[in-house]
């Protein structure tokens, strides 16, 4: 649990007072905790929750909540925040629906998932989009010398990226033929790591499987040539050395971590396998927001405020931020590990690293709105594995993302900052004419194009997957 400057207790109660007074005579807070006259700051009125708690996993991604809580953003909205760190991503969304937690850094699928009642069944949703990118897929580094003689080399020696699933199937191949298992690891059953590592197997002739909810088959494992299941990040490299699993999905730095230990070699990430992919987003229940929606309003405009502080000037922050989050509190992993991946660099085998400047987004190319065809990708990737386990038409799709992607919420707190001078209109989309989709998207590593207005006719571009009618 983090709750800042332990050494002087009175710090919270000093600072609070003092910025109070402050709201106050500039007009943004009233006496009685009404909403003041100030016209930049007149559509958001005094926080209804003031002292909040919010959850998050070590993992370098959740930088966005560090950063507001670490420089101030969220004591400047009025906000008093306990960040904690919690023991894996079921706990953390337990604790989101029944209260415990004001909100958290979650999966992107977990909203989702959540709200159409795969797994745990409440209605969550998100204004706040984490971040781009940031995962990776490893393997041991007994499987990676069974995987080199097939992988590509280049005029330098070393492999020629993105390294493929291709090049695991005679591996995997191999496995079956001996009776073995090849077991590889994710984090939650509606991680973006899931849909990753199955989307990166499948594009290799590999099945990962499916899900059967209907027949209580929950797995995820059923057909499948690889065998995954959920292992919590922090523990992926332990498990991966015990030999439990022989690779993994993950976010950082458990990759990289794997690199500096010399146990395994990551031989993909994820911007390899989707460019600039969402990964996580800050989400709270429905119930919540419509409490707390001067609250919600500006956790949002602080954590605008962080992300893009993390991306400005060209990444110029990310050292101190590396330091930030190396804290024991926050990450906890060396300093020197999570700069390989935050500062634009991304080791491979050890010895090659490589220059992968959007490896971890938190701020541009929109990297911070929640857009509904993001929500739409996980719930095709939903349905293709069987967690959605009969045909939906494309207005369900929408209809979902619409209920759990709350841009509208976004767009407020954006001019609100605009209107305040602390970000200028042309750092977000124009609101005005933002229908909720990006472009059709190309690049995915089996050269597939996905459009967010059309799930069901890009399932069927899919020779591995559900779709259509199909039902396991």
């Amino acid at each position: 649990m983090i709750r800042k400057h332990h050494s002087k207790p009175n710090f919270h109660a000093s600072r609070r007072s003092a910025l109070r007074r402050a709201l106050v005579a500039a007009g943004i807070l009233g006496l009685a905790g009404l909403v003041g006259t100030a016209p930049a700051r007149a559509e958001i009125g005094a926080p209804e929750k003031e002292d909040l708690k919010f959850g998050f996993i070590k993992l370098t991604d959740m930088a966005p909540l560090a950063i507001a809580y670490e420089k101030g953003y969220f004591e400047d909205e009025g906000l008093y925040v306990t960040l904690e760190a919690q023991a894996n991503w079921k706990v953390l969304l337990d604790r989101v629906i029944d209260g415990q937690l004001d909100g958290a850094h979650m999966l992107a699928g977990q909203p989702l998932g959540a709200t159409i009642g795969f797994g745990t069944q409440a209605h969550i949703i998100t204004a706040f989009s984490m971040d781009l990118n940031g995962n990776g897929i490893t393997v041991s580094n007994d499987i990676w010398e069974r995987m080199k003689p097939h992988v590509p080399k280049g005029e330098d020696g070393k492999p020629v990226h993105p390294i493929k699933a291709d090049y695991l199937k005679p591996v995997i191949d191999e496995f079956k033929a001996e009776g073995k298992p090849f077991n590889m690891g994710m984090v939650f059953p509606v991680s973006t790591h899931n849909y990753e590592l199955r989307y990166w197997l499948a594009a290799g002739g590999i099945h990962p499987g499916y899900y059967a909810p209907h027949n209580g088959d929950i797995s995820g494992q059923l057909n499948a040539d690889a065998l995954l299941s959920v292992t919590p990040p922090p523990q992926m490299p332990a498990t991966m050395e015990a030999g439990t699993i022989h690779g993994y999905c993950v976010g950082e730095p458990w990759n990289q971590q794997a690199v500096f230990k010399g146990i395994g070699v990551p031989v993909i990430t994820d911007y390899e396998i989707w460019k600039d992919n969402p990964e996580k987003v800050f989400g709270v229940s429905k119930t919540w927001a419509d409490e707390n929606p001067n609250t919600h309003l500006r956790v949002v405009k602080a954590m605008l405020r962080a992300a893009k502080w993390l991306d400005e000037n060209d990444n110029a922050n990310r050292p101190e931020a590396v330091e930030i989050l190396s804290r024991s509190e926050y990450v906890g992993a060396d300093a020197e590990v999570i700069a390989n991946s935050m500062t634009g660099t991304f080791e491979y085998e050890k010895g090659d690293k490589r220059d992968v400047p959007d490896f971890n987004v938190f701020f541009r190319y929109n990297a911070t709105y929640p857009y509904y065809s993001d929500a739409i990708w996980y719930l095709t990737q939903m349905r293709r594995w069987g967690q959605i386990d009969e045909a939906r038409p494309d207005s369900w799709y929408m209809d979902i993302a619409k209920k759990v992607y709350r841009p509208d919420i976004y767009a407020q707190a954006a001019q609100a900052l605009i209107d305040e001078g602390k970000m200028s209109a042309d750092e977000f989309p124009d609101f005005a004419s933002e229908d909720g989709f990006r472009a059709p998207q190309t690049h995915f590593i089996d050269g597939v194009t996905y459009d967010g207005h059309q799930p069901n006719a890009y399932l069927q571009q899919f020779e591995i997957g559900l779709k259509g009618d199909d039902r396991i």
